[in-house]
């Protein structure tokens, strides 16, 4: 049987698996409660879990949210999944660790020096993630379909496009839709985007 792994995004967890139970009848659908919260950590909980997963699964497909995709690009998939869903994806994580850095106006010269510093609006900034993001550049190399928000506020449009040209990955932008896909109408959109792409 085809098996179905759901990454959450921050903040969120794994019975968000249940909502693509539907959407794919014929699979497994399960949600993975990672415990850390770090592309080398969470990556290898990641290729943990898959790597588990095919012994039993003839293949596997996987939905990841948000961050849920940037972590899983650094599990060192490829070659293990059979296509990638990513809703929301952060695709370039040093751009968005720049940006963070701008609105808290705090210099790299700053972040390297006093290592972590807290923001005003609950994002940690860290110099060894920054340093660990820079010396691991993402090498995707599973078919991936991605569903964007126009008002996206954490990925701009340029940058999503960039990522599904060079991948080679089919892009669908929501008018009108944001990060997070969470009203009736925006999940009616995912869910028909998700049947558009099986």
């Amino acid at each position: 049987m085809k098996t179905v792994l759901y990454i959450h995004g921050k903040g969120g967890n794994a019975s968000e698996s249940t909502h693509y139970e539907r959407l794919f009848p014929d699979c497994k659908v399960i949600g993975l409660d990672y415990k850390t919260f770090s592309p080398w950590e969470t990556g290898k909980e990641i290729h943990e879990a898959v790597v588990s997963l095919k012994t039993d699964a003839e293949s596997i497909i996987l939905i990841t949210n948000s961050i849920g995709a940037f972590f899983s690009m650094n599990a060192n998939l490829n070659g293990l999944i059979e296509k990638a869903y990513f809703i929301s994806p952060v695709v370039n994580m040093e751009k968005l660790i720049c940006d963070i850095m701008k609105w808290a106006n705090v210099t790299e010269a700053e972040l390297e020096q006093r290592k972590i510093i807290p923001t005003d609006f609950g994002e940690e900034l860290s110099w060894e993630y920054l340093c660990y993001v820079r010396e691991h550049p993402l090498t995707w190399q599973v078919p991936t379909s991605i569903l964007y928000g126009e008002n996206d506020n954490l990925t701009s449009l340029e940058t999503i496009k960039d990522f599904a040209e060079k991948q080679g990955a089919s892009l669908t932008v929501m008018k009108g839709g944001e990060h997070w896909f969470h009203t009736e109408e925006k999940m009616k959109f995912l869910d028909e985007w998700i049947r558009s792409q099986k």
